[in-house]
């Protein structure tokens, strides 16, 4: 029973040994940072699919989504990104998980509710909307040259050739490299080697730190002192007011309709997986229809004893016919060619 008891203590330190490290640090946990990292990931793909079923329903009304979707969506992105950063000093899925962006470098303190400084706050942006667009760009045009290098659609020889087939042999190793790049930072952070899990947080000059008791109670009086400004009497002052709060309206509709519809698009993800093919056809399939009743040879009144007379018509039969389908209990029943044509 000890050594139970001691194994079963030891597993569980293991298991919280990196949150107590984070924590005794002052730092997030690799599961915290990694599963805001996650969120935003899975919502290109299922607006991406949003807009193919847009497409396929109305061609001709939403074919321009299809064809400029990777600009439609850096947009919107830019819109919610740039609200809450503003008004929360993070990312969405970073104020998703109760995180916030903390400028480093020399010490500022700064509630989360006042936004990032100028600086930090452009270039998380650039971060958060620049780098994963181009990424996204990239990773089309290499999938595009390599089709065409694979069914022989080669350009004439000059330059861009060569240019085109030094991308095509670079790029695999480019992508190596950056993805190796965010690993080893990974591997940094969770060893407690650098306060930042991505290379991008570092390059926007930030590190990722929980939203404290000040912050949300800032987030409250910032609210309601928005609530009770007064408004301007002034025309150009009205326009102002109006367009801001329709502005903010729209971006917290935004953001209310992602963080609703999150769970909608897990769910799907989950429901159109190929490892739950298996379990969506069992549910998704029609009931197995009952089996046919046969009767009994004891019920078998309504044939004609002898074998010789039409069941049908009940007089001897003449032309013997008999008909693909079977009988009662499977036997094959004989009729008059006449009455199976009929």
């Amino acid at each position: 029973v000890t050594t139970g008891r001691r194994r079963a203590v030891m597993a569980e330190h293991g298991a919280h040994l990196t949150a107590e490290l984070s924590a005794s640090a002052g730092r997030l946990s690799i599961f915290e940072v990694v599963a805001q990292d996650t969120l935003m990931s899975a919502v290109r793909p299922a607006m991406h699919h949003l807009c193919k079923v847009l497409v396929e329903s109305n061609p001709a009304r939403y074919g321009f989504l299809w064809k400029w979707f990777d600009e439609f969506y850096a947009v919107m992105d830019f819109l919610l990104q740039r609200h809450y950063l503003a008004r929360t000093s993070a990312s969405f899925s970073e104020n998703f998980y109760g995180l916030k962006r903390i400028p480093v470098g020399p010490r500022i303190w700064r509630l989360a509710s006042y936004g990032l400084p100028r600086a930090q706050h452009w270039r998380s942006l650039l971060m958060i909307i620049a780098i994963p667009y181009v990424k996204v760009k990239l990773d089309r045009l290499f999938a595009r040259l390599r089709e065409e290098d694979d069914y022989a659609i080669h350009l004439p020889a000059s330059s861009w050739k060569r240019l085109y087939k030094a991308f095509l042999a670079a790029y695999p190793f480019m992508n190596m490299s950056w993805e190796g790049w965010f690993l080893t930072y990974r591997l940094l952070y969770i060893f407690g080697k650098t306060p930042h899990h991505s290379p991008l947080l570092r390059a926007a000059g930030v590190r990722l730190g929980n939203l404290t008791p000040a912050d949300l109670q800032s987030f409250e009086q910032r609210s309601t002192s928005r609530s009770k400004t007064p408004t301007s009497t002034s025309v150009v002052g009205k326009l102002t007011s109006f367009f801001a709060n329709a502005l903010g309206g729209a971006a917290v509709s935004l953001s209310t309709g992602v963080s609703v519809g999150i769970f909608f698009l897990q769910f799907l993800e989950w429901w159109y997986s190929s490892e739950n093919q298996d379990t969506i056809k069992s549910l998704s399939s029609l009931p197995t229809p009952p089996p046919p009743v046969h009767l009994d040879k004891s019920t078998n009144d309504a044939l004609p004893r002898l074998k010789t007379v039409c069941p049908l018509c009940n007089k001897i039969r003449t032309n013997d016919t008999a008909l693909a389908t079977s009988g009662p209990n499977g036997r094959n029943v004989v009729f008059t060619e006449s009455w199976s044509v009929k």
